[in-house]
């Protein structure tokens, strides 16, 4: 891919980050700390009300023991749904750069961010194994389409991107939102949240740059294809990836009511799924995949709203 202007610089900046600022799943976590110790019955793992299921009426009316068992459980799934998201994201990335030419800077990037999210997938199963709940993680649609996901940045490397950020974007506005409420949750939870939206800036800064600077080329009618595509996946992947599964539902004992109340039915949930998808917003106006009718379809869709300022610079090194 030609590089455009600024661009070789944006990912020296990323890659310097990745070399400068990351971590290891084993060293930078104190698994054996007494203060990271797995309780089942803490009741810091009450989820927080700026989380769907934690500020539905139905979860918030159970008994604190309740409360505490489906906290834990919906974080180690949200953990394993994260874990096996990234697996598909790095077999796509090594299909991509497996045919990129000799001295493009993309391929150091890329394999830094593959070398970053073998760790979050470390550290996500680590902490499923340790909580002791056997959850079952994505939904079945997306195992029956998992071999197929990697192969399509063969074919359009902008959809592949696209779909990255489909998974990358609701989960670090949830964790992003969690940590900024500073509510009690467990402290090892927190650490794991810090070092994955850390990690998690420059890679979702690059899927940003990447489309920014791709889709304006691609052919109108791939353009207008992907733009009606664009609400249609993020709405899809709000349901895949930050609602849990029918099954773990039910492990849970939750109600299908329930379930339809905190994701997606009541007014509160609604707008946090629209809060999710505001950078995602930003990026669709910025790569002209804003139009009148894909703007409808955001609305009907029931994504819409402020669309955040994008910015065009790389995400530069976080300390949690």
């Amino acid at each position: 891919m030609t590089s455009a202007p600024g661009y070789e610089e944006i990912l020296r900046t990323l890659s310097e980050g990745s070399v400068h600022r990351h971590f290891d799943a084993f060293t930078d976590i104190a698994w054996d700390d007494p203060e990271f110790a797995i309780d089942p019955d803490d009741p810091r793992w009450v989820l927080p009300d700026c989380e769907p299921l934690g500020a539905s009426a139905w979860y918030q009316a159970q008994p604190l023991a309740d409360r505490i068992r489906i906290g834990l459980a919906r974080q180690a799934n949200t953990a394993k749904v994260g874990l096996q998201f990234e697996n598909l994201l790095m077999r796509g990335i090594l299909e991509y750069v497996f045919a990129l030419p000799n001295g493009d800077p993309e391929f150091r990037y890329l394999t830094h961010e593959v070398t970053e999210e073998s760790h979050h997938t470390q550290m996500f199963q680590e902490f499923v194994n340790r909580a002791g709940v056997d959850t079952p993680g994505v939904h079945w649609l997306v195992r029956s389409v998992q071999s197929f996901i990697p192969m399509t940045v063969q074919v359009v490397p902008a959809f592949f991107f696209s779909m990255v950020l489909c998974g990358e974007e609701p989960i670090d506005h949830m964790q992003k939102t969690i940590l900024r409420a500073g509510s009690a949750n467990h402290p090892l939870m927190l650490r794991i949240m810090q070092i994955h939206v850390a990690e998690e800036a420059r890679h979702i800064s690059f899927a940003h740059e990447y489309l920014r600077r791709t889709v304006p080329a691609l052919h109108p009618a791939g353009r207008t294809l992907l733009s009606l595509l664009f609400p249609v996946m993020f709405a899809i992947a709000c349901d895949l990836i930050a609602k849990p599964s029918p099954k773990w539902a039910a492990q849970q004992g939750i109600p299908r009511h329930a379930m339809r109340e905190a994701f997606w039915r009541s007014p509160a949930s609604r707008q946090m799924r629209r809060d999710m998808l505001s950078d995602v917003r930003g990026l669709a106006h910025a790569c002209g995949l804003m139009n009148p009718v894909s703007a409808q379809l955001w609305r009907l869709l029931r994504v819409d709203g402020r669309a955040s300022r994008y910015r065009s610079e790389p995400a530069r090194s976080v300390q949690p």
